[in-house]
């Protein structure tokens, strides 16, 4: 990068410059000019630039039920089965330790890959539902608005009558019940 401005930010800040037309987007031409801080925002929420939390790893708490599984959760003594306090804490540290470590080795080993196969999968979901579900659900409404209003006006043609005629022949009836002992 040359170290330059664009606007009134400068390049270094950035991982790649965003590119910001002076009058609005190609789509609107004659939108007002954008100012600083909305420009900011807008790089701000840039999903492939933004910073990860590595401490608050789950902020939408989808593992919260699934895999949080303590030593207390899987070995348990009951009253009057104790073991040695000695052979219960080496337990519980090995449980711990062992859990631990064998979960770092798996997401070393497997995790990259997997993250490649989930991004790819995601990417061809999100293809798959923005250039194809999407236009084909429109279509097929777009399509059977014609249907429904020749649906709609048979309807309305031969079947309201009809209903409206039966609704006044049996809406004389009268039905009275007498309990008779």
């Amino acid at each position: 990068m040359t170290g330059g401005l664009k606007g009134n930010i400068p390049e270094e800040e950035y991982i790649q410059a965003p590119f910001i037309r002076k009058q609005g987007n190609i789509y609107k031409p004659n939108n007002k000019d954008m100012d600083n801080d909305s420009i900011l925002e807008k790089t701000a929420l840039d999903v492939h630039t933004k910073e990860i939390d590595l401490v608050n790893r789950d902020p939408n708490h989808i593992n919260d039920e699934v895999v949080k599984v303590e030593f207390e959760d899987v070995i348990a003594e009951p009253a009057g089965t104790y073991s040695f306090d000695g052979v219960w804490k080496a337990s519980f540290t090995t449980f711990t330790v062992t859990k631990y470590w064998c979960y770092r080795l798996l997401t070393a080993l497997v995790g990259i890959p997997l993250a490649l196969v989930w991004g790819i999968f995601f990417a061809i979901l999100s293809f798959v539902h923005i250039w194809a579900v999407v236009p084909c659900v429109k279509s097929y409404l777009i399509e059977i608005q014609c249907v429904s209003r020749v649906y709609s006006i048979c309807v309305h043609t031969f079947l309201d009558p009809l209903f409206e005629a039966m609704g006044k022949c049996f809406g004389g009836i009268r039905v009275s019940s007498t309990k008779v002992v």
